[in-house]
């Protein structure tokens, strides 16, 4: 197997493919890939480091060569390269390098707001994934121990599944104002006065306000507001008098705009987003699914599906359960089978070996090293796992599976769900499907 081969031989291998220590500026890793920023990257040999064992693929990002090695593996590979070359070993910031990145490729002002999201909810993904499996394990546990839950050890289970939620609104208005350029606190500050129960008892309009309407649209888009007129605000007034004037005309003006304005239009905008998913996949049911299964992977080679991630987290936020969640993790399902199938059918061992180090932490969910070591380069079985993403998203929707929480894909994602058993049926149609039209596209076996 390609992982046999050990961190340090495999850092000494590369090392030696990227032009030698003189040649390596910075050494950074994520939660795949080894980032090497390189002095002359014509000194690199991309080829000959894609042929090295425990490689699943090779990326370059401006002055960056990035080697995709898998989750885990990557650390100790870091570690180990850092020890041969001499230098320190940074573990990247995903919602900084994401920003800077994007950047980088001169991207539109649609896809960088489309990263700001993203890197909102970046910080709160180990949260969500702690959150959704400890209610994942009480629910199991529930099924079988109905009264376990009124007991003092099931009740605090229960707020510790839910706590996320509880202070997702807060969360959020403190990342949100970090990425909009304003204060993190006043941020949390605004998304506590559109969430405080108190607003129930005041009367607007012969109406009592609603807290937390329009639950995470409404904070994005208080937050934004007051981000904004903090900046405006902090270029008139005196340095002296900052401190002191600036939080206090920051509030008084965005709580009067957030209650009377930005709220309700929140409000309207997350009411909108849940009935159109709801009728969506209720009205066009399986074929609906279809076509979002089917389309995701290549909305995410575009990093267009961050924009779907405030979205995932308000309807869970407003209405407790995420019809679309699971028909979109189809995706990466349809990648397993489409990779199982390349196995199959090749006969170039070193693609063997990356795949079946691949496939692991795909079925866990972690679907880069296979996109990126195994379907797209192959060309046809990209589309294999489209297709079979389509056919296992058109069974989640014709089942009707929805997550109660967010940060999890593939098998994992059943404890999150609904309905786990039929989540499974699913995830196994995805599989079949993309190992299939696989086999039935066809690809170029890579030379040996």
């Amino acid at each position: 197997m390609a992982n046999a081969i050990s961190p340090k031989v495999l850092a000494q291998n590369i090392n030696d493919l990227v032009g030698g220590k003189e040649n390596v500026l910075q050494v950074a890793y994520c939660m795949t890939r080894l980032r090497l920023t390189l002095a002359d990257k014509s000194n690199v040999d991309k080829e000959a480091i894609k042929k090295v064992d425990g490689v699943m693929g090779v990326v370059e990002q401006g002055d960056q060569v990035q080697i995709i090695l898998g989750p885990g593996r990557v650390t100790k590979v870091a570690n180990e390269f850092g020890q041969i070359v001499g230098l320190g070993v940074g573990e990247v910031d995903e919602a900084k390098l994401r920003k800077e990145e994007i950047k980088a490729k001169n991207s539109t002002p649609f896809k960088l707001f489309l990263k700001k999201l993203s890197s909102i909810f970046i910080p709160l993904i180990p949260a969500f994934i702690a959150c959704g499996l400890v209610t994942g394990i009480l629910n199991i546990v529930l099924k079988f121990n109905p009264g376990f839950g009124e007991g003092p050890i099931g009740g605090l289970l229960k707020i510790a599944g839910n706590a996320v939620f509880y202070g997702l609104n807060l969360f959020v208005g403190v990342n949100a104002a970090k990425e909009f350029g304003g204060s993190p606190m006043l941020g949390g500050v605004m998304a506590a006065i559109v969430s405080h129960p108190e607003l129930a008892k005041v009367i607007l309009w012969g109406k009592p306000l609603v807290p937390g309407r329009g639950g995470i649209i409404a904070v994005l888009l208080v937050v934004a507001f007051s981000s904004w007129l903090e900046k405006k605000v902090r270029d008139v007034i005196p340095e002296s008098l900052d401190l002191f004037l600036t939080p206090l005309i920051v509030i008084l003006i965005s709580c009067f705009a957030a209650i009377l304005a930005l709220q309700p239009l929140g409000g309207f905008i997350s009411d909108t987003i849940g009935n159109a998913t709801k009728v969506a996949i209720a009205g066009g049911g399986a074929f609906t699914g279809f076509a979002l299964g089917g389309t995701f992977l290549p909305l995410v080679m575009t990093g267009l599906h961050q924009g779907l991630t405030p979205i995932h987290a308000d309807l869970l936020k407003t209405t407790g359960e995420n019809l679309l969640l699971p028909i979109l993790a189809m995706a990466g399902a349809g990648q397993i089978g489409a990779a199982i199938a390349v196995l199959v059918r090749t006969k170039n061992q070193r693609l063997k070996k990356t795949i079946i180090s691949a496939l692991p932490v795909g079925l866990m969910g972690v679907g880069e090293p296979l996109i990126y070591g195994v379907t797209l380069p192959l060309g046809k079985p990209f589309i294999g796992a489209c297709i079979g993403g389509a056919f296992g998203g058109a069974a989640q929707a014709f089942l009707k599976v929805a997550s109660t929480s967010m940060g999890l894909s593939g098998l994992p994602l059943a404890l999150i769900t609904n309905k786990p058993a039929l989540f499974l049926i699913g995830l196994v149609v995805a599989y079949a499907a993309g190992f299939a039209a696989t086999l039935l596209l066809g690809f170029e076996d890579p030379i040996e």
